[in-house]
């Protein structure tokens, strides 16, 4: 398999492969309850907890970043449908205008 480093090193630091880039055998983790089965509320919050730090979250200047391009795009595409239905009501006007 063909990878960058910016991969090979996300893939290392998780322990799923060693320096040379074989892949590391982990143990398997404990299937989940069959269904029927609940989970207690302290197990189910140490699941949650445990899911939250395999989470790759975005950097501030990720954040910064993604927030700015957001607004920019809407507030274009606003201005954009807003001239739409601007020229379409003055043209809908003139015609009626016309017509009487």
């Amino acid at each position: 398999m063909a990878m960058n480093r910016e991969q090979r090193r996300y893939l290392q630091k998780q322990g799923q492969i060693d320096a040379e880039g074989n892949p590391v055998a982990a143990p398997r983790e404990a299937r989940p309850p069959e269904r029927g089965q609940r989970v207690s509320p302290p197990e189910y919050f140490r699941e949650v907890r445990s899911e939250m730090r395999r989470v790759n979250w975005p950097t501030k200047n990720e954040v910064v970043n993604y927030t700015i391009v957001v607004t920019l795009t809407v507030l274009i595409l606003t201005a954009f449908i807003a001239g739409l239905d601007y020229l379409f009501a003055e043209g809908v006007l003139r015609i009626l205008r016309l017509a009487s």
